[in-house]
């Protein structure tokens, strides 16, 4: 059974590998294909190309973006990118403008907290996009914090001391950026927004008729009651499914590419049948063939 994984990060957002380097291990991994899915950001993508026709690899394009369902965050991972994205590099480019503007507030907020640190100290720790996890650590490197763990949670978390709320395209706008470069719109970790029975099932529905094209209900943290309540939800909702591990590297080191922590499973035929939902459009009912991913795809 050959095995893929439609969800990692490297250098370009917060990822410890450069893209040359996970794609390489994908391969050491024997996977088939794996998708750059870089935060907000395209930079890792050429690389990564490259490096799959080296090692034999199957790279999608990717980009996982945050966006905003009302006051809800929710993450969406755009695949299946062309060679040259047109509006969404430059929707990208605005959200790192945004991104350094924000990355200076928190350091004000730091920096009456008695934590001053300098934003050159900061960038100087990223090969790609900077954010929140890079003034984590800077933090360690001055002493501030004894673990990433403390950095999130007394400072840089959604209730720490010096949060600052990231800007975000709306659900509507981000599914149509991605679509006018002809990517498939996924909803990643549906376990984070919180959700089960009849209120994920309405949210699911919405975000379906909000454009969404599926949902990955294949990933690292979720249960197996999860995982086979989002694949229901994927049949009923005609969506279709992806999975993947979420890799960071060192950033995330119980997470294995591939395997998420041990016991995820994707195998080919999602990708498959990614592929053709890309060339098809969304069907009014899901086809026989999707109906059987519950059984063969479930991680054991």
């Amino acid at each position: 059974m050959a095995l893929i994984d439609l969800h990692t990060h490297s250098t370009a957002s917060d990822g410890s590998l450069s893209p040359a380097e996970l794609v390489a291990l994908a391969a050491q991994k024997g996977l088939a294909a794996v998708a750059l899915t870089d935060h907000d950001s395209l930079e890792g993508l050429p690389e990564a190309r490259l490096a799959g026709e080296r090692h034999g690899v199957d790279v999608i394009a990717g980009v996982e973006l945050s966006v905003a369902d009302g006051e809800r965050s929710i993450h969406i991972l755009g695949l299946f990118l062309p060679d040259a994205p047109g509006p969404l590099a430059e929707a990208l480019a605005y959200l790192r403008l945004r991104r350094h503007d924000r990355n200076r507030l928190i350091l004000d907020k730091l920096r009456e907290q008695g934590i001053p640190l300098e934003y050159a100290a900061v960038t100087a720790l990223a090969k790609g996009a900077v954010g929140r996890p890079h003034i984590a650590q800077a933090m360690l490197a001055a002493g501030a914090v004894t673990s990433f763990k403390e950095a999130f949670n007394r400072y840089l978390g959604a209730y720490g001391r010096a949060y600052v709320p990231k800007f975000k395209y709306p659900l509507a706008e981000a599914v149509d950026m991605l679509h006018a470069e002809g990517a498939l719109a996924i909803l990643a970790h549906p376990y984070i927004l919180g959700l089960a029975g009849p209120v994920l099932a309405q949210t699911l529905e919405r975000y379906r008729d909000t454009g969404l094209d599926g949902i990955e209900a294949l990933y690292t943290e979720h249960s197996q009651a999860q995982t086979l309540e989002y694949l229901a939800l994927a049949r009923r909702f005609g969506l279709v499914v992806s999975g993947g591990s979420d890799f960071h590297g060192a950033a995330k080191p119980e997470v294995q590419i591939g395997r998420g922590r041990g016991n995820l499973r994707v195998d080919i035929t999602i990708l498959d049948l990614l592929r053709a939902r890309r060339v098809r459009g969304r069907p009014a009912t899901p086809p026989a063939h999707e109906k059987e991913l519950d059984q063969k795809s479930v991680p054991i």
